[in-house]
């Protein structure tokens, strides 16, 4: 799928957020693989779609409690320490980013950051292995610094305000309907990325139906959309 190749008027972004797994790392066919191996383990089976549905671009607070709602079963107090180690293990040895995303990031001509639901170790550890952390490093948002995490606007709002731009004048890069929503609820306008190895084979569903999501399969059609944000040559 892809977006419309009609290009949008980004005369007024003065700020692109990218969130981090799915969108800047081709992340979560590997977080789903280990996590469903490890709640299986614990006589807990989900299924991908659970995983996507509930686990995806949420903070691991939000998958834990949706796992005793649903389930009545207590996640360990080291489960989550061990999930972590298990998944940097297999990001040291399969991580990568998304197809061409460098080519967006070495010509993008306004300021970038990241919003994440994801742990500060965990994701300097994704962005170190994948060659982004110096790209990104002090400009870095995780969920261990809002009390709300997506769906909320909270850790958007927060990254925005570290770089001084107004919400109305960021564009938020997101693969999860958590991290959409969370974006429309800061007032900030939002492309789907549907291009990581978890779509494949996916019709997405927009996030809100009464808004038009514009979104991209391949990093190529970005700047089809979003002219204003190349630098030119």
């Amino acid at each position: 799928m892809g977006s419309s190749k009609t290009s949008l008027d980004s005369t007024d972004i003065e700020l692109v957020i990218f969130d981090c797994y799915g969108v800047l790392v081709d992340s979560e066919v590997l977080c789903k693989r280990v996590i469903i191996a490890m709640l299986g383990d614990l006589g807990v089976e989900v299924t991908s779609n659970y995983f996507d549905t509930y686990f995806l671009g949420q903070s691991y607070e939000s998958a834990q409690k949706q796992i005793l709602t649903d389930f009545n079963v207590m996640l360990p107090a080291e489960f989550r320490d061990n999930y972590l180690t298990a998944l940097l293990k297999v990001f040291a040895e399969e991580l990568d980013t998304t197809p061409q995303l460098n080519d967006v990031l070495a010509h993008l001509n306004v300021k970038n950051c990241i919003a994440t639901s994801s742990s500060p170790e965990r994701v300097a550890f994704a962005l170190e292995t994948t060659g982004l952390l110096s790209f990104f490093e002090g400009r870095i948002t995780t969920s261990t610094e809002v009390v709300n995490g997506k769906p909320a606007p909270d850790i958007f709002l927060l990254a925005a305000s570290k770089v001084g731009v107004k919400p109305k004048h960021c564009l938020v890069i997101e693969d999860s309907e958590a991290g959409i929503q969370g974006a429309l609820a800061a007032d900030m306008q939002v492309v789907k990325y549907t291009g990581a190895s978890h779509f494949k084979g996916v019709l997405p569903i927009s996030a809100d139906k009464k808004k038009e999501i514009p979104s991209i399969s391949h990093w190529c059609e970005f700047f089809n959309l979003y002219p204003s944000l190349k630098i030119s040559v």
